[in-house]
């Protein structure tokens, strides 16, 4: 069991990240009182969506490749259609999220974040929900698919849309509180 104010929590994004599904979690956690980094591919800031065009930038703290699964209680993919599009391709960003699931640590995304999951072969058998668009692709790999606002099947959290935030980033802490997940590796 952690408190959340004990809790360090990785946030994965490449440019194109829906600005609100990263921003929100980032902060509501920081609130919190968790400690939170967020790594893009090379460590340098990321370029976010915001609805209709680019947005403003998100500062990262470090590279993917410089992440270290026992350094965190959970990983945080936001959506956006681009972000996640991207970091499926990147070996890195779908072995930390291997790795977070192996080792029973959190693992939370939202809107198409989850498409970095299926990437990563993690959500086979799995309750999950997404934006509707990836709900086939979900259900292709595995997953018993929901449309709620808020799924979650041994610490591994998923919800649909900006407008499922706030349950979004309540879960991730409750599940952080419960702490580490027995669960099947990818």
């Amino acid at each position: 069991m952690t408190d959340i104010t004990d809790a360090k929590i990785l946030i994965i994004s490449a440019d194109g990240f829906e600005k609100v599904e990263l921003e929100v979690p980032r902060d509501k956690l920081r609130e919190a009182g968790a400690t939170v980094h967020v790594a893009s591919p090379d460590g340098a800031a990321i370029t976010s969506w915001d609805q209709t065009d680019w947005g403003p930038k998100a500062d990262a703290d470090l590279g993917i490749s410089d992440a270290r699964v026992e350094d965190y209680h959970a990983i945080v993919v936001p959506g956006g259609q681009i972000n996640p599009d991207i970091l499926r391709t990147k070996p890195e960003a779908v072995q930390l999220v291997k790795d977070f699931t192996a080792a029973g640590k959190i693992v939370a995304a939202i809107c198409h974040g989850p498409w970095v999951l299926i990437e990563a072969g993690v959500v086979e058998g799995r309750e999950m929900t997404s934006y509707p668009s990836l709900r086939t692709d979900l259900k292709n790999a595995g997953a018993h698919v929901v449309d709620k606002e808020v799924a979650t099947d041994q610490g591994i959290v998923t919800s649909r849309n900006p407008d499922d935030l706030d349950a979004f980033v309540k879960k991730i802490i409750e599940e952080v509180r419960e702490g580490k997940h027995d669960r099947q590796a990818a």
